[in-house]
C-alpha cells in the first residue's frame, strides 16, 4: 500500500525546507507554512533561484512553532536568528545586505506564494523517482531531493508512479492521502534551478539534456504522452478544494486513487 513517507515545507520561497511530521491545508490549498514568505525586491519582483543563483548559498533552520529562523551562510559558521514576525525589518536587513539590494518580506497565509497558482495544492513525487534521479548523476538521495523541493514523498511505489495518476485521456484524477483529498493537474515543468548544485549553485554540465534521455527512456507504460511535450518535468502539481481546508496530512498515512 502506497504511505507517506516525507512531508517537506519551505517557509521561505527559494530557501531550504524544514521537515515536519505533520501538516494542515491552507483554503488555497497549499500545506500551511509552504512558500509562506517571498523576498520581493523595489520594483515588487520575487528574488528566488531562478532570478539569482547565489540565493543557493544562504542556509536556514526553522522552528515553526516558535517562529523562528536562523541564517548563515554555506562555508561561514556566524549564525543569526531571527524571529520572523517580531524582527521582520531586521530580517529584511540581513537579506538586503546580502543581496545589496533592499529586500522586502512578503506573507501570503492562504495559498503562500507556489509558480502554480492555478494548481496551488502540495507538489508530489515518489521515494523511488528521487532514488532513479540520483544514480543518473551519481548523487545522493539528499542533493536530489534538494534540487526538485517537492511537498510530498511517497513510498512503497515504483519509480515514477506519480506519472501515472491521470485517466487515459490525460485528465486528472481526484485521490486521497488519509483524509485529505487532491486531484491530479500535471507533472510540474523544471526551471533552472535543479541543473544547480542547491548548496553552491554551481551548474551541473548538461543536466538538463541528460535528464530528458533518461526521463523519456523511464517514463512508466500507459502514461499519456500529452502530458509531456518535453520530459524536462518532475513532480506531480495538485489542486485541492477549499472544503479540505484545515485536514491534517501525516507521516505514514495510506495514500489511495
Amino acid at each position: 500500500m502506497p504511505y507517506l513517507a516525507k512531508i517537506l515545507v519551505y517557509p521561505i520561497k527559494s530557501l531550504d525546507g524544514v521537515e515536519v511530521s505533520q501538516a494542515s491545508l491552507w483554503e488555497g490549498g497549499a500545506i500551511a507554512h509552504d512558500r509562506e514568505f517571498a523576498l520581493v525586491d523595489e520594483s515588487g519582483k520575487v528574488v528566488n533561484a531562478k532570478r539569482k543563483a547565489e540565493i543557493h548559498k544562504i542556509r536556514t533552520a526553522f522552528d515553526l512553532d516558535a517562529r523562528m529562523i536562523t541564517l548563515w551562510l554555506e562555508g561561514n559558521s556566524a549564525m543569526q536568528s531571527f524571529h520572523l514576525d517580531g524582527d521582520r525589518p531586521a530580517l529584511e536587513g540581513w537579506f538586503s545586505d546580502y543581496f545589496g539590494f533592499p529586500i522586502t518580506l512578503r506573507q501570503n497565509c492562504h495559498m503562500g506564494f507556489p509558480d502554480d497558482i492555478e494548481s496551488s495544492g502540495p507538489t508530489i513525487v515518489s521515494v523511488a523517482s528521487l532514488e532513479a534521479i540520483a544514480t543518473w548523476f551519481g548523487m545522493g538521495l539528499d542533493e536530489c531531493r534538494q534540487r526538485f523541493r517537492a511537498n510530498l514523498e511517497i513510498a512503497n511505489v515504483p519509480a515514477f508512479w506519480e506519472d501515472t495518476v491521470f485517466d487515459a485521456a490525460g485528465e486528472g484524477i481526484s485521490f486521497q492521502i488519509g483524509d485529505v483529498v487532491l486531484k491530479s493537474s500535471h507533472p510540474c515543468q523544471r526551471c533552472i534551478v535543479p541543473t544547480r548544485n542547491p548548496w553552491t549553485g554551481d551548474r551541473t554540465p548538461d543536466f538538463q539534456t541528460k535528464f530528458n534521455i533518461h526521463r523519456e527512456a523511464t517514463l512508466p507504460d500507459g502514461v499519456p504522452r500529452t502530458q509531456f511535450n518535453h520530459f524536462y518535468k518532475l513532480t506531480l502539481n495538485t489542486q485541492v478544494s477549499p472544503l479540505e481546508a484545515g485536514k491534517v496530512l501525516r507521516l505514514g498515512d495510506r495514500v489511495r486513487l
